[in-house]
C-alpha cells in the first residue's frame, strides 16, 4: 500500500533533515580551535515479510529462491566524531598548545560533569587571576592537574612533554610549575559532545587512562607550544554532502508525493 511508502518517504526525510543538521554544524565550526567534526550514520529500519525465501512450491516441487520483504524506511543511527588530527597553525604564542597525536586534556568542570571533569583537544590557554591555567572560553576552565604561573614570572615555557615551566626573577634556573597531563580513551568516537570545546566520558567510551605526553601506555604524543591544532572539518567535502542531502531529500519528497497521488487515485476509484 502507498501508506508504507508514505512512511519510509517521511523517515528519509527526517534522517536526512539530521544530517543536514550536523553538516551546518560541521560547517559552522570550521574555524573552531580543535574542533572534530562529525557525520550522521543512518540504518534501514523492519522490513514487512510477504514471502519467506526457499518456501517450497507443493504444485512443481520446487523452492522460491527469492523472499518478499517491504521495508518501512531509514532511521538515523548515530552520530560519528571524527577525531583525525586537525592543521597545525602556529601562533608564536607560549601558552597556546597543540596535541600531537591522540588524547585530551582534562580540565575541571565541577558540577557540569559527571565525574566533576572535562575533555578537551582546544589548546588556548591562558591565565585567570589566581595564575592558574585555564581554557582561554567563556568559562575559563581550570587544567587538570592545577598548574599555577606566580605573579612575576617570565619566560614561561611548556615542553613536548608537557612540563611547564617559568623563569623567576630571584633566580637564575628555570622553575617547574606543573606537569601537563592527557587522557586517552579506546573509544573516542563514544564521548559525549558537550559544547565549550569540550567532551564528557560516556559508558559508550570507557574510562580515560591519563599519563604524560610521549608516555607509550597512552598513545604517541607530544605537545607543540605555540601552534593550535585548527578543525579537522574538510569545508569543500561538507559542501558537497550539503549538495547530495539536498537531493536526496528532495527524491524523498518526490517519493512521497507520488504516493500522496497513488492515494488520491484509489479513493477515487472507490466512489
Amino acid at each position: 500500500m502507498s501508506f508504507l511508502a508514505l512512511s519510509s518517504s517521511s523517515s528519509g526525510m527526517s534522517a536526512l533533515n539530521t544530517r543536514l543538521d550536523v553538516i551546518a554544524n560541521n560547517i559552522a565550526n570550521a574555524e573552531t580551535t580543535g574542533f572534530k567534526g562529525s557525520r550522521a550514520n543512518f540504518q534501514d529500519l523492519y522490513y514487512i515479510e510477504k514471502k519467506q525465501p526457499g518456501v517450497e512450491n507443493q504444485v512443481l516441487g520446487t523452492r522460491s529462491p527469492l523472499g518478499l520483504f517491504v521495508g518501512l524506511g531509514v532511521e538515523t543511527a548515530g552520530t560519528q566524531l571524527d577525531f583525525a588530527q586537525g592543521d597545525a597553525i602556529p601562533t608564536g604564542r607560549p601558552l597556546d598548545i597543540m596535541i600531537e597525536g591522540d588524547g585530551f586534556l582534562r580540565v575541571d568542570m565541577g558540577d557540569l560533569s559527571p565525574t566533576g571533569v572535562g575533555y578537551t583537544r582546544a589548546g588556548n590557554l591562558a591565565t585567570n587571576a589566581d595564575g592558574d591555567l585555564v581554557m582561554a572560553n567563556g568559562a575559563g576552565y581550570r587544567l587538570e592537574p592545577a598548574i599555577n604561573i606566580p605573579f612575576g614570572a617570565t619566560t614561561v615555557t611548556i615542553g613536548q612533554d608537557g612540563t611547564v615551566s617559568y623563569q623567576d626573577p630571584a633566580s637564575t634556573d628555570p622553575v617547574i610549575a606543573g606537569q601537563i597531563e592527557l587522557s586517552v580513551f579506546l573509544n573516542p568516537a563514544g564521548l559525549q559532545s558537550f559544547g565549550d570545546n569540550l567532551y564528557l566520558e560516556t559508558a559508550g567510551s570507557g574510562p580515560p587512562q591519563d599519563g604524560v605526553p610521549g608516555d607509550p601506555g597512552i598513545g604517541r604524543n607530544e605537545i607543540r607550544a605555540g601552534f593550535l591544532e585548527g578543525s579537522n572539518v574538510d569545508a569543500v567535502t561538507e559542501l558537497v554532502d550539503l549538495i547530495r542531502t539536498q537531493r536526496a531529500f528532495e527524491m524523498n519528497s518526490q517519493s512521497f508525493s507520488a504516493a500522496d497521488e497513488t492515494l488520491q487515485t484509489v479513493v477515487n476509484l472507490g466512489r
